[in-house]
């Protein structure tokens, strides 16, 4: 890791090896995964997945995979066990660790703001750009030239930026695409849901990589730390930037000694005490 990232981390996991509760906050791709034109071919970067594995076990760290994807996606591709919490479709699909699901009912307005949209994809002849998820559609481009990506996502924002003013729906771009969502879609929102469920003493931070993170990086403000995670720099509202995956692996793996360090100082503590 880049001295200067790691001096800035310093304070953070020195705050982390003394907490007895942590948070993990994550992104899936960018972050933890490359991107990769076929999306189901995105698995974790060489070992992200094996240091990953170990924070969950050691069991001091709450690991919240926050995602615009559907979560059932991420199951096979995280493989982790036991799995942490997963929060599709930006925050609006809740993905408990017993494997159970929790979504918000749709508005009636809300449902036929996405048929609209599904018919205009339709219309313009691009419902096989498309990815449906509960709550919302998404249109990829990843992989096409920059002409053709520009023409494609002239023509959905055409008519998905007039269904959405009359309907709930957002329309939100990404890195490779477009998407339209139903309200509580934000990983913002996601995030001030979890601060709220944790004690403000608790160690928190949230890596991303994407535009639909900077409200995320917004939402952890001074109560944690937030990591834009980029092969190359951007603006963004993001404390700290890492790059994958070397500098991510890092990360992990401090954040996975830090926990380690905690036990061994509980283990000592309850040995003197039991003589």
């Amino acid at each position: 890791m880049r001295p200067e990232a790691q001096a800035k981390l310093e304070p953070f996991f020195h705050k982390l090896s003394a907490a007895p509760q942590a948070a993990l906050l994550l992104d899936y791709d960018g972050t933890l995964a490359p991107f990769q034109i076929r999306r189901e071919q995105a698995v974790p970067y060489a070992g992200v997945a094996l240091v990953l594995q170990g924070i969950v076990r050691n069991g001091r760290t709450r690991v919240v995979v926050i995602s615009g994807r559907d979560a059932n996606e991420l199951i096979p591709m995280l493989d982790l066990q036991p799995r942490p919490e997963i929060w599709g479709v930006h925050g609006l699909q809740r993905m408990r660790m017993d494997g159970t699901i929790a979504i918000p009912r749709l508005s009636e307005r809300t449902r036929n703001g996405l048929s609209d949209a599904e018919r205009w994809l339709n219309y313009q002849q691009l419902l096989h750009t498309a990815e449906f998820k509960p709550g919302g559609i998404a249109v990829h481009w990843r992989g096409l030239g920059d002409l053709v990506a520009e023409d494609l996502r002239s023509r959905v924002l055409l008519g998905w930026r007039l269904i959405a003013a009359h309907s709930e729906l957002t329309v939100l771009e990404f890195d490779g695409g477009v998407e339209i969502l139903a309200p509580g879609a934000n990983k913002g929102a996601a995030v001030g849901t979890l601060l709220n469920e944790i004690a403000p003493t608790v160690p928190v931070a949230y890596l991303g990589d994407d535009n639909t993170d900077e409200s995320a990086f917004c939402a952890i403000g001074d109560r944690g730390i937030s990591v834009l995670v980029r092969p190359q720099y951007r603006q963004t509202s993001a404390q700290l930037w890492l790059k994958p995956p070397e500098e991510v692996f890092d990360f992990l793996g401090l954040w996975l000694a830090a926990c380690g360090q905690h036990t061994a100082g509980e283990g000592s503590a309850a040995k003197a005490m039991n003589g």
